[in-house]
């Protein structure tokens, strides 16, 4: 019985680099040895790009459905039925649908448990929203889906994680959107994905503040004093340690981020300028705090890389170990909690002994 772990791959925008780097991931076979990859898209649109970045080591095969996959294989299901002109570099209305049905269709297969995990190729987001897509991107998309109150965008590499509060909202109304409440709930969806997801015993949380100074002890805003350290201190009273709030400049800066298992920000650019700052072209997004494991690569379409195979595949790959990394992280913290009343029990009896 083969027990490789299966991993879907939407092809994002189809006239952006996602194809490309996609075939150029799979295209080393060892990827084969530990996991069975399933494209959701074309093998009319893998063929143009295989021919296209000559790419002569990438074959595949099809199938109807993931049940179907071949363990020893590259798998494409054909969900893009429509015949399509491809036009890499070229944002249109092409290239959206094709990212949509690509989307929703491996979206509706991991949803189900037909496949172990996905991987997403960067969308246009812009693009997107003109032929029916209604979310801000990947991360909303995916928590609607799960019918999920909260999750978490989480940018991450081997030794840095940051955590965003709120993710792509105009700068503008970031401080009215932030509460207690929210903080809170970000912090705990962290210290639990870095449990499960990630091994770590008794993990540590780094929270940035809002302001410049973090706010300079409300001389330069009040948000620190009254909604993040008050989230903070109930974190603490929940037994997660958790520390803040820092100002993000020196935090980066000074290197002080080395000594947390992970970084909540309180908005998009706060986090991301200082993870791909430290980690560009090696870091991944990982949807933390959904029922299912998500990933993708930093980047974006990079129209102005598409079509020339000039385009890396590390964050590509680096999205792919993540992956497949989580899921077995996951399987193990599942199968050695499932038995709460064992654990008590042993809990108890340690309680006697001390």
């Amino acid at each position: 019985m083969d027990n490789k772990i299966k991993i879907g791959f939407t092809l994002g925008d189809v006239n952006g680099i996602g194809p490309e780097v996609l075939i150029k991931a799979l295209e080393d076979k060892r990827i084969l040895g530990i996991c069975t990859p399933v494209i959701y898209g074309s093998n009319r649109i893998i063929s143009f790009y295989k021919k296209m970045i000559n790419a002569e080591g990438f074959s595949y095969t099809t199938c109807a459905t993931a049940d179907q996959a071949n363990s020893k294989a590259v798998n494409i299901i054909n969900c893009i039925t429509e015949e399509i002109i491809l036009t890499p570099g070229q944002e249109t209305e092409v290239g959206a649908k094709a990212a949509l049905v690509s989307l929703e269709a491996a979206s509706d297969d991991l949803i189900n448990g037909k496949i172990d995990a996905l991987v997403t190729a960067p969308i246009n987001k812009n693009n997107l929203h003109t032929v029916g897509f209604k979310y801000p991107g990947h991360t909303e998309y995916f928590n609607a889906r799960a019918n999920n109150k909260e999750s978490v965008m989480m940018l991450m590499n081997e030794n840095l994680r940051v955590g965003l509060v709120t993710n792509h909202l105009p700068l503008k109304d970031v401080a009215g959107a932030i509460t207690r409440e929210l903080i809170l709930q970000k912090i705990q969806i962290i210290y639990q994905t870095l449990k499960q997801d990630f091994a770590l015993f008794n993990p540590t949380i780094a929270v940035l503040g809002l302001n410049p100074h973090s706010g300079d002890n409300g001389l330069l805003g009040q948000e620190e004093k009254n909604i993040i350290i008050p989230a903070i201190k109930e974190a603490q009273d929940k037994k997660i340690l958790a520390v803040g709030p820092f100002s993000a400049d020196g935090f980066f800066g000074s290197g002080n981020y080395q000594q947390f298992d992970a970084i909540l920000a309180m908005y998009h650019d706060q986090g991301l300028v200082g993870f791909k700052s430290l980690s560009f072209g090696s870091g991944i997004n990982f949807t933390a705090g959904l029922p299912f494991v998500r990933t993708s690569p930093d980047h974006g379409t990079a129209y102005d890389l598409a079509g020339k195979n000039t385009a890396s595949a590390d964050s590509m790959l680096h999205a792919i170990y993540a992956a497949i990394d989580i899921c077995q992280n996951r399987a193990d913290y599942l199968e050695s909690t499932k038995n709460p009343l064992k654990r008590t029990y042993v809990e108890a009896e340690r309680g006697k002994v001390m």
